[in-house]
């Protein structure tokens, strides 16, 4: 019997097969459960690509994070698929380059506004469009990046994270009396689609495996997607505001 076996989870952010959320979607399934995923504009057909390649194909229904309209009809979107669900994935992010990449002093606030919509609020709309579908509880994963330090280029980005990780804490207090969990995966740094727009990503990932005391393999998300697939299990019955860190280790070292 898989891990979460019977279970109906909505993941969110599978662009490609390199992604946390694909590897989560894969796992998932692998685990015994049914998947839904979300996508919008260009890159519907490009989710619905991978989404065939995934153990088991999976629907994929429309959801942009900054649309009303979207956000409204989600819940009648995914009951085509199934009544209820027990989980969601938040893989969303989204800053303009002009907010990372040395920016941080010039930055203007249309831009910056975008980055926290997307990547901190969303979490919030997300979780309010499917507290319906939850009517006997689940979990709420999301993926963050530590936002606890200032890190090289990422700027106002890391701003959005820290907004993010409070959300999260938020939710875990509002969504607790309905029996819906909220934590999070601290990942770290993987070459995916998204971590490759960030001008000077390689500034933040330069030494991460020889400071990592586990090591640390930046080519994979196979780690991080077992830690989404491990809270969104029944494993971790009374915890939530909670975030795991996935990184090798390198949050507890002092350099």
């Amino acid at each position: 019997m898989g891990l979460l076996e019977g279970k109906k989870l909505l993941i969110t952010g599978v662009l490609t097969d390199s992604s946390i959320a694909f590897h989560a979607a894969k796992l998932a399934q692998e685990q015994g459960a049914e998947v839904i995923l979300t996508s919008f504009g260009r890159q519907f057909k490009l989710t619905e690509t991978f989404a065939k390649r995934l153990p088991k194909a999976a629907p994929v229904v429309s959801l942009d994070i900054t649309s009303d309209d979207d956000l409204a009809n989600l819940a009648d979107q995914v009951r085509q698929h199934t009544d209820t669900i027990d989980g969601v994935v938040h893989s969303i992010g989204f800053a303009p380059q002009s907010v990372m990449g040395g920016n941080f002093l010039a930055a203007e606030w249309p831009d910056v506004a975008t980055a926290l919509e997307v990547s901190a609020f969303s979490l919030k709309s997300l979780a309010t469009a499917t507290l319906p579908l939850m009517s006997n509880g689940g979990a709420l994963v999301g993926l963050t990046f530590d936002a606890q330090f200032a890190w090289p280029v990422y700027d106002w980005m890391g701003v959005a994270k820290a907004a993010f990780e409070s959300t999260a804490r938020y939710l875990a207090r509002d969504l607790g009396p309905h029996g819906v969990r909220v934590n999070l995966i601290s990942a770290g740094p993987i070459r995916t689609t998204a971590a490759k727009s960030i001008p000077g990503f390689e500034k933040m990932e330069g030494g991460w495996p020889e400071r990592a005391p586990l090591g640390w393999d930046q080519t994979t998300a196979e780690p991080a997607a077992r830690g989404v697939v491990a809270l969104l299990s029944d494993w971790f019955p009374a915890t939530t505001g909670e975030i795991v860190h996935v990184d090798g280790g390198v949050h507890v070292m002092g350099i």
